[in-house]
C-alpha cells in the first residue's frame, strides 16, 4: 500500500501520524551523510510518508530522483516526489513521470514552481512535445498527469492558510481568492491536500473550516495535510515567514524575542511552540485521522523533540525493539550558518525514540555504526524478548555525533559536509520575486554603473533586495559600510562580507551569538562579482604580499576555477568562532573550496534568472547575461583578524 490517501484511509478515527520533506543536498558529502540520517530518522520516527522537493525548473531533477530512490527503494519509505512545471519542457516532465514510476512511486505533489518566465522563453515544443507548450499553472499538471497516468499516481497539491503571496506580498493575500483555484485543481484530479508552513493555529482552523463547509463538497472529507516548519534559528524563521507570507502571531514573537540571539534557547521554545500548535490542532480538528507535515531542513534532533513531545511517533511492534535515548546535554561538532545558526541543544530529561526491528537488515547501517561506537546493549530489565538501548548523545561515541553535529540550518556558509547545507528550502535559485516586483526595484539595467548604482543603493539601505538576497543587510554590515559602498562603485560586486572582531562578548548587540558568558572572534572577508581584467590584477597584488595572510577563491559561471589555497579535505577557512563555557571551540562560519564551488553555481544562475525577467533581445537581458557569461565570483579571506582594516586597505590599494 503505497499511495498516501490509502495508507491515511487504514488508520482509525482520531489517530494522528505525520510525514517528514527532504530537499537535495547540494555536494555529493552532503548527500551521503543525508542518507545516513534518513535511514535513523526511518528507523526511528517512523514517518508515514516522506516528501522530496523538486528544484525550481527542475534545476534539482537528477538530485531529487536520487533521493526519492533512497527512500522509496532502499529504505522502503512511502515517498511522494514533488514536481514544479514552469519553466521546464513536457520531456523533463515525462522523463520524471516515468523515473518516478519505474522507482516504485505512486504519489506527487503537483506544483506550479517559480512564476513562468516570459513567454519568449519558453523552450520551442518539439515532435515529443506533441506541439504542446510549457505548462503555466499547477493545474495544468494535475491534468496532464491524471490523463496520461489515469489513477496510478496519487496526486496533492499546495495551499496556503493565509492566502497565497505572490514574491511575497502579505497586502494581497486571501484564501477567498484562492478557493476557485484550489476548487480547479481538485476538480482536475488533485487527492489531497498540503498546506504552506503556518504559524497562527486560528488562522488555519479557520481556513480548514471554511473549506470543509464549501458548497462544492469537494474538501468535506479530503485529506488536508497542515505543513510546518520547527524553528531551528530566529533568522531562518523571519526569512521563511518572509518569503512564504506566513504571519507570525504576537505571543510567538514575544517569546522569541529576548532569547533570539541564543539558538539553545530559540529552539527550546520553538519545540514548546510547534508543541501547542499541534496540541491546539489536534483538540479543534474534526476526529479523524489527522497528519501533521514536518518542513526539516534535512536537520533531525528538533522535528524529532516535537514528534515526541506531541506522541506523534507510532509505536514499536511487540517484537523486538531498539530504544534511542538522547541526553541532549551537550554541544560538539555543531557547524551552522552564520552568526545566525549557532551551536547548541535542548535539554529533555525524558527524550528518547523508540525504534522497531527491520526484518532482513542485520547489516544496517546504522546497526553497524552503533555496534562500532559500542553504545549497543542489552536491556535486562525488559520483558520483551530481546531489546536493545542505543544511546544517541553528543559526546558519546561516533553515532551520537553524526546525529547531532550540524544541528541548525546550515547555509552558504556552513559546512559543506552536511546534509543541509545549502538552500533553506531545496527549491533552488530564484529572484523570490514577480518580474514585475522585479522591474520596480531595478528597473532596466543597460550598463556597469546601472548595476553599481543598484548595488551601491542596497548598500546604503535605500533598496531591500537585490538578486542574490531578499533581505536587508544586516547591523554588523554598518561597520563596513562605507568600504562596501566604495568597492561597489568600481564595479566590484558585493554579495557578503563581514569585518573582523578581535574577540567581543558573545551578548555583545551587534556581533554577538550564543550563549551568554561566550566570547566570539571574526576574520574579515568580502565576496564580489568582478571583470575578468580586475582579477589578474588582484592576483598580481596577492603574489605580491608577504606570508599567507590573505586567502582568494575565484570562479565564473564557465566553471574555471583558481585559488592560492591548496585543494585538500582539510583546507578550511573558520572565519567566525566562539568560546563558550564547558564546549569545544564552535565555528558556524566556513569558507572552503567545496562550498564556495556550489554557491558558484546558484550566483551565476542567479544572473541568468534575472536576465529573464525581461524579453530575450532586449537590451537589459542581452547585458546581464553578458555579465553572467564573463564576470568572476571571487571571495578574499583577510587572516589578520586584529587588524580590522587590512583587507579594506588591500583592496582599495587596487
Amino acid at each position: 500500500m503505497q499511495k498516501i490517501t490509502d495508507k491515511i484511509a487504514a488508520l482509525p478515527p482520531g489517530e494522528a501520524f505525520h510525514s517528514l520533506e527532504f530537499f537535495p543536498p547540494k555536494t555529493e558529502m552532503g548527500f551521503q551523510n543525508l542518507t545516513a540520517r534518513l535511514e535513523r530518522m526511518a528507523l526511528a520516527l517512523r514517518p508515514l510518508f516522506v516528501t522530496v522537493t523538486w528544484g525550481a525548473g527542475g534545476s534539482t531533477s537528477t538530485k531529487s530522483l536520487q533521493l526519492a530512490e533512497v527512500c522509496q527503494s532502499h529504505l522502503n519509505l512511502t515517498t511522494c516526489l514533488h514536481l514544479t512545471c514552469t519553466n521546464m519542457s513536457k520531456k523533463l516532465l515525462d522523463d520524471a513521470l516515468e523515473s518516478a514510476k519505474d522507482i516504485g512511486i505512486r504519489n506527487i505533489l503537483a506544483l506550479r514552481g517559480d512564476p513562468p518566465r516570459n513567454e519568449e522563453y519558453f523552450n520551442t515544443p518539439t515532435e515529443e512535445d506533441n506541439g504542446q507548450r510549457e505548462f503555466v499553472w499547477a493545474v495544468d499538471l494535475v491534468r496532464y498527469i491524471r490523463k496520461k497516468y489515469g489513477d496510478y499516481f496519487c496526486i496533492g497539491v499546495a495551499t496556503y492558510p493565509e492566502g497565497y503571496a505572490e514574491g511575497s506580498c502579505p497586502e494581497h493575500q486571501d484564501p477567498v481568492r484562492d478557493l476557485p483555484y484550489l476548487i480547479e485543481k481538485v476538480k482536475a484530479g488533485a487527492d489531497f491536500l498540503m498546506t504552506q508552513l503556518f504559524y497562527d493555529v486560528d488562522k488555519y482552523i479557520s481556513f480548514e473550516k471554511m473549506l470543509r463547509d464549501d458548497p462544492s463538497g469537494l474538501f468535506k472529507d479530503m485529506v488536508i495535510l497542515p505543513g510546518l516548519m520547527p524553528i531551528q534559528n530566529y533568522h531562518i524563521l523571519r526569512r521563511t515567514t518572509k518569503l512564504s507570507g506566513a504571519s507570525l502571531p504576537e505571543s510567538i514573537q514575544e517569546h522569541l524575542e529576548g532569547v533570539k540571539g541564543d539558538d539553545a534557547k530559540v529552539k527550546n521554545v520553538g519545540v514548546d511552540i510547534l508543541t501547542e500548535i499541534i496540541s491546539k490542532l489536534r483538540s479543534s480538528l474534526p476526529a479523524k485521522p489527522i497528519g501533521f507535515h514536518f518542513y526539516t531542513l534535512n536537520l533531525e534532533k528538533v522535528v524529532s523533540f516535537v514528534l515526541e513531545r506531541c506522541h506523534l511517533i507510532s509505536p514499536p511492534p511487540e517484537e523486538e525493539s531498539a530504544v534511542f535515548e538522547d541526553d541532549l546535554d551537550s554541544n560538539k561538532f555543531v557547524y551552522g550558518k552564520r552568526r545566525d545558526r549557532r551551536a547548541s541543544s535542548i535539554i529533555d530529561p525524558n527524550n528518547h525514540l523508540i525504534v522497531d526491528k527491520i526484518e532482513g537488515r542485520r547489516d544496517s547501517m546504522l546497526l553497524e555504526s552503533a555496534k562500532q561506537a559500542g553504545f549497543l546493549h542489552t536491556n535486562k530489565q525488559s520483558d520483551q524478548p530481546l531489546s536493545v538501548t542505543l544511546a544517541i548523545s553528543e559526546g558519546e561515541g561516533t553515532l551520537g555525533r553524526e546525529a547531532t553535529w550540524d544541528d541548525f540550518p546550515n547555509g552558504r556558509f556552513g559546512d559543506a559536509r552536511s546534509p543541509a547545507f545549502g538552500d533553506i528550502d531545496g527549491y533552488g535559485p530564484s529572484l523570490h520575486m514577480s518580474h514585475s516586483q522585479a522591474i520596480n526595484l531595478w528597473g532596466y539595467p543597460v550598463s556597469l554603473t546601472d548595476v553599481s548604482d543598484i548595488f551601491v543603493r542596497y548598500i546604503k539601505r535605500e533598496l531591500h533586495a537585490i538578486p542574490w538576497s531578499e533581505q536587508g543587510l544586516n547591523e554588523e554590515s554598518k561597520v563596513i559600510q562605507n568600504e562596501l559602498v566604495a568597492l561597489n562603485e568600481k564595479g566590484w560586486w558585493t554579495v557578503a562580507s563581514q569585518p573582523a572582531v578581535n574577540c567581543c562578548r558573545s551578548d555583545n548587540p551587534i556581533f554577538g551569538w550564543g550563549p551568554d558568558g561566550g566570547f566570539v572572534w571574526q576574520k574579515s572577508f568580502v565576496e564580489f562579482f568582478l571583470p575578468p581584467q580586475d582579477l589578474e590584477r588582484l592576483e598580481q597584488r596577492l603574489k605580491e604580499l608577504d606570508g599567507d595572510s590573505v586567502s582568494y577563491y575565484a570562479a565564473n559561471g564557465k566553471g574555471e576555477y583558481r585559488s592560492n589555497v591548496k585543494s585538500s579535505d582539510e583546507a578550511l577557512n573558520a572565519v567566525t568562532w566562539g568560546a563558550f563555557k564547558a564546549k569545544e571551540i564552535i565555528t558556524p562560519t566556513i569558507i572552503e573550496e567545496v562550498n564556495f564551488k556550489a554557491w558558484k553555481d546558484e550566483a551565476f544562475t542567479i544572473w541568468q534568472e534575472w536576465s529573464r525577467v525581461y524579453p530575450p533581445r532586449s537590451a537589459t537581458s542581452k547585458f546581464l547575461t553578458e555579465i553572467a557569461d564573463t564576470y568572476w565570483l571571487v571571495n578574499v579571506i583577510h587572516h589578520e583578524f586584529p587588524n580590522p582594516s587590512a583587507l579594506w586597505e588591500l583592496l582599495k590599494s587596487l
